[in-house]
């Protein structure tokens, strides 16, 4: 009974949020005012607190414009997460913005849906991801492609980096920082979350949302560890798959520390 009651309030208190910041939000993105990008970090914060996840930072965002942070991606959470962190603007594929909730929620944010399949409309798509990080926007961009059980960094697909390579003669100084996020859900109800019980953060393909988002509902207490590694510079002439290598690494490194709970060096 407690259970369902506290599922009531998360859902209520969540849709008063929603329905206060949509008209500022709406207002944002119809006229492209600057609040559009900080209206969210507030929905994410506040969804974050509803939800009991607790947030733990080690380093910083880069601070050097432009910025594309490429993360590991085990759940829909890593994006109430990164959200709550700072302003930023997420790549998404494109199947994406017809998923119910999460889509129109991702539209809300002036995600950038990219059709992987589709070339005609490639070009169109870096042009807005060049221009949106001309414009000083943190693009966020999930490498891996897909979710994974939140144990591991599955392989990383290079072609998804074409962005930060295209973009990079359209913006300020022929340069893009690229820099690796890890993302590691540590704790549950305060005790350390194992290998079995990480799918409760996680969410891979194979699982159903909607158990898994009851799942989640009742879980009171969820810690996840975001780590900034190191910026990389990519320029124009560097080699595509060596940026995703040195990130891939990187991201690999952090990510297994925090998970056996030990500091990255």
């Amino acid at each position: 009974m407690i259970t369902w009651l506290r599922i009531g309030v998360i859902v209520v208190a969540l849709s008063i949020v929603t329905l206060v910041l949509l008209p500022f939000q709406m207002a944002g993105l119809a006229f492209d005012l600057r609040m559009r990008r900080y209206i969210p970090r507030y929905w994410h914060r506040a969804a974050c607190w509803l939800l009991g996840i607790r947030i733990h930072l080690h380093g910083r965002i880069d601070r050097r414009r432009p910025l594309m942070l490429a993360a590991n991606h085990a759940s829909w959470k890593d994006i109430l997460v990164l959200g709550a962190v700072a302003d930023v603007a997420f790549i998404a594929k494109s199947e994406v913005a017809d998923w119910p909730v999460f889509g129109l929620l991702a539209k809300l944010q002036k995600t950038i849906f990219v059709a992987r399949d589709q070339k005609r409309q490639a070009g169109q798509q870096v042009n807005e991801i060049a221009e949106r990080m001309k414009a000083g926007e943190i693009v966020v961009l999930f490498p891996e492609g897909t979710t994974s059980d939140g144990n591991r960094l599955l392989d990383i697909k290079s072609s998804l980096f074409g962005a930060a390579a295209a973009a990079v003669p359209s913006v300020p100084g022929n340069v893009v920082h690229v820099q690796p996020v890890a993302i590691a859900y540590t704790r549950v109800y305060g005790m350390a979350m194992g290998r079995y019980h990480r799918p409760i953060a996680a969410w891979p393909g194979d699982i159903e949302l909607v158990p898994h988002l009851m799942g989640v509902l009742k879980a009171e207490a969820i810690d996840v560890d975001v780590s900034f590694g190191e910026a990389v510079a990519f320029r124009a002439g560097d080699n595509r798959k060596a940026l995703s290598a040195e990130v891939a690494a990187k991201i690999r490194r952090m990510l297994l520390a925090r998970l056996r709970g030990r500091d990255y060096g």
